[in-house]
């Protein structure tokens, strides 16, 4: 895997949080995520086949949204993260 995969998947993760109303860097401060679990976010994007649908998907969305297209593999945990930070 390359770091540049890595990375366009990283930033995906944040995007898609930040989407979603959730600050990654926040609940990490608030002990409710682990550098671990955000590593486990990020490699379980990686492993999705719709990068394209999702940048795209990002990119048309303005303010925060209610939830993430169906096919996004973190779905549960950015629903969960939401939950948490109303």
């Amino acid at each position: 895997m390359t770091d540049a995969r890595l990375k366009t998947h990283a930033d995906l993760v944040d995007r898609m949080a930040t989407a979603r109303g959730v600050d990654l860097e926040e609940a990490a401060l608030r002990a409710q995520l682990t550098p671990a679990d955000i590593s486990d976010i990020v490699l379980n994007c990686v492993g999705c086949t719709k990068p394209e649908a999702c940048e795209k998907w990002l990119q048309a969305q303005q303010g925060t949204v209610s939830e993430t297209p169906g096919y996004c593999r973190n779905a549960d945990v950015f629903a969960d993260l939401a939950k948490r930070s109303d």
